[in-house]
Formats: structure tokens, C-alpha cells, sequence
């Protein structure tokens, strides 16, 4: 028994790198089934009994990559109203940009996302994602709340506008590495202006 639930774990593990390697070479739309088992050596069987469809293995993909994110909820019970909230943002947001840099297959799967058409078919895939970003913003603004009543927010910022501006300087700047042939150095250079957004956020002391 132990060996047939080891096979089948092999089989799921085949057939997930399979789809990766074809959805990053040809995209999703593009990558048949039939092609994937070929791919991973299964039948199309094979992979039925382990996925409904072709949108529950992109699903499944997803899930079991763990991208790279800024994960606010690993922090968003953590008592920083004695510490700088605005710091706490820089050290994961630099985290993240290290992790994307060095990990060719976090690269490769992000890369499968930016290039996905989501039609129907796809939506499910979607749906994660939208959920992951509402739940990324609700713990983002919640930090700079707690950066603002502690009066380390510039009164230009509000939480909410902060929120959108770092989210969306940190996706583009990702998106632009990963889809114009990464021509920077996304650790060095990305923590660099991460820092400098950063900064344009923190209340000035008070002149005396």
C-alpha cells in the first residue's frame, strides 16, 4: 500500500512539472493534455485520476508552488506598535525580491501567470488570485494604519493610497524584470527604490 500511494505521488509530481515546463514553454491555453501526459510519461488517464481538468492542474500548480509574495498575514498579529511598521514592510518586501531573483522556478511559474489568458475556463485560477491580493491589501493597509496612529505616516499617505502605491511600483517593477529578459538586478536595484518609496512615506521629524 505504501508503495502504491508513493507511485501515485510520483505520478502527480511528474505530471505537475510536466504542465509547468509545457505552460512556461507554449502557455496554457496552448499545452493540451494529451501533450502534458506524453510529457510527463503517463497516460491521459493518468491524469484524470488526479485532476478534473486542465484549469483544476493550473490550479493545483499554483497552489503547490508557494510563489513569491509579500505574505502580510505571517505578520499581521505581530505587536510592531512599539516597533516600525513602515521597516517591517522594507525587510519583507526586500525578502521577496531576493527569493524571486534566485529561484528560476519561482520565475518560470509567476512568468505563466503574467502570460495567462483568464477566460472561463480559467477562472478559478483567478478567483485564488484576487482573493491572495484583497487578503495582501486588508494586511498591508492594517501595517500602515499601525505606521499612521504611531505617527510614523507622512500626512500625504493615507493607508490606502500608500497600500496601492507599493503594490503597484512592486508588481511593475517584477512584471518589467521578468518579462523584458531580466535586465537589472531585481535584488539590488529593487530593494534600492522598495527603500526609497519607503522613505517618501515616513513622516519627517518636527523642526524645533
Amino acid at each position: 500500500m505504501r508503495r502504491t500511494k508513493a507511485e501515485a505521488a510520483e505520478t502527480r509530481c511528474s505530471i505537475l512539472c510536466a504542465a509547468e515546463k509545457l505552460f512556461f514553454e507554449k502557455g496554457v491555453a496552448n499545452s493540451a493534455l494529451d501533450e502534458i501526459a506524453a510529457t510527463a510519461g503517463v497516460t491521459r488517464g493518468a491524469i484524470y485520476w488526479h485532476f478534473a481538468s486542465k484549469s483544476d492542474l493550473f490550479l493545483e500548480l499554483y497552489n503547490a508552488a508557494q510563489l513569491p509574495r509579500v505574505n502580510m498575514a505571517d505578520v499581521d498579529d505581530v505587536d510592531v506598535d512599539e516597533e516600525d511598521a513602515l521597516r517591517t514592510i522594507e525587510n519583507m518586501a526586500c525578502d521577496w525580491l531576493n527569493e524571486l531573483a534566485s529561484d528560476p522556478q519561482r520565475q518560470r511559474l509567476l512568468s505563466i501567470l503574467l502570460r495567462t489568458n483568464f477566460t472561463e475556463e480559467f477562472q478559478p485560477v483567478m478567483a485564488e488570485l484576487e482573493k491572495l491580493d484583497r487578503e495582501h491589501t486588508s494586511h498591508m493597509e492594517n501595517l500602515l494604519a499601525k505606521a499612521q496612529r504611531n505617527g510614523r505616516l507622512a500626512e500625504v499617505w493615507t493607508p490606502q493610497s500608500a497600500s496601492k502605491a507599493f503594490k503597484w511600483m512592486l508588481k511593475g517593477m517584477c512584471w518589467d524584470w521578468l518579462l523584458f529578459g531580466q535586465k537589472f538586478d531585481l535584488a539590488v536595484e529593487g530593494s534600492d527604490r522598495v527603500k526609497r518609496l519607503l522613505a517618501s512615506f515616513r513622516q519627517l521629524p518636527v523642526r524645533e
